[in-house]
């Protein structure tokens, strides 16, 4: 679902990534990991088509990016960490001007509307400005516009941020069962517990480098360590920076 190929993104001259190269395939629950700065938004941009890579190629779905964006976009939603609303609309008018983005059909987007706000149990408040959601409130909707369109790459970015453990016992149930379905999760967190609990595998990257990427037991070989991944990304991080690894 994923292919990025020898990607670098520069700023100037500030390299925010640097020869990137990763794959992801359908129905992967796939952990992206690093400390603040080291590139994981700009890549996440670049997935979206927020961004255009200085140099190599970013393909979703076999679109390449720069190329058919509009054929790639239609396969992804984009769950950021800071939630968006239009707070003059309600929660039901909110997810029917996304179904109306997406070109729905009446009949599928109605459907689809009911089921996501069944999903996300939004009924309680979906008929309210949008103005008046607490974070939690806002992060559900926001999850339920994402899925709205049944997009075959999910990308979340800190989504159990503001969540109470109910909800985020909930999200996790739901991350899992979307990958179970098909659908490519892209989750970058910096809450190492849940993507150890959740990810098939984990790629870290430090420094615009992607420094590591494999399942737990391939980190764990690679660091030396037999620790949770708090243990294994720690180690690996910091070995970098010293040069060690």
């Amino acid at each position: 679902m994923i292919e990025i190929v020898e990607v670098t993104k520069r700023y100037g001259n500030k390299v925010a990534v640097e020869n990137l190269n990763l794959v992801v395939p359908n129905g992967e629950l796939f952990a992206f990991l690093g400390p603040n700065g080291a590139g994981k938004t700009t890549t996440i941009k670049m997935l979206c088509g927020l961004l255009f890579p200085t140099t190599g190629t970013v393909k979703i779905g076999g679109y390449n990016m720069s190329t058919h964006g509009d054929e790639a976009r239609a396969l992804v939603s984009y769950v950021p960490d800071q939630p968006f609303l239009y707070e003059k609309l309600t929660g039901r008018e909110f997810l029917q001007f996304t179904a109306d983005l997406y070109g729905m059909p009446v009949a599928y987007g109605k459907s689809r509307m009911e089921r996501v706000i069944e999903l996300f149990h939004l009924d309680e408040f979906v008929d309210t400005l949008t103005e008046r959601y607490s974070h939690g409130m806002r992060q559900r909707t926001v999850f339920a516009a994402a899925l709205l369109h049944e997009p075959k790459l999910l990308i979340a970015d800190e989504p159990t941020v503001g969540l109470d453990p109910k909800s985020i016992r909930e999200l996790k149930v739901l991350l899992r069962d979307l990958a179970k379905q098909g659908v490519t999760v892209f989750l970058s967190t910096h809450t190492l517990d849940i993507a150890q609990e959740l990810a098939d595998r984990v790629g870290i990257i430090h420094n615009g480098t992607l420094i590591g990427c494999g399942t737990l037991a391939d980190l764990r070989k690679k660091a030396g360590s037999d620790g949770t991944l708090e243990d294994v990304f720690l180690k690996i991080t910091e070995s970098t920076a010293s040069g060690l690894v």
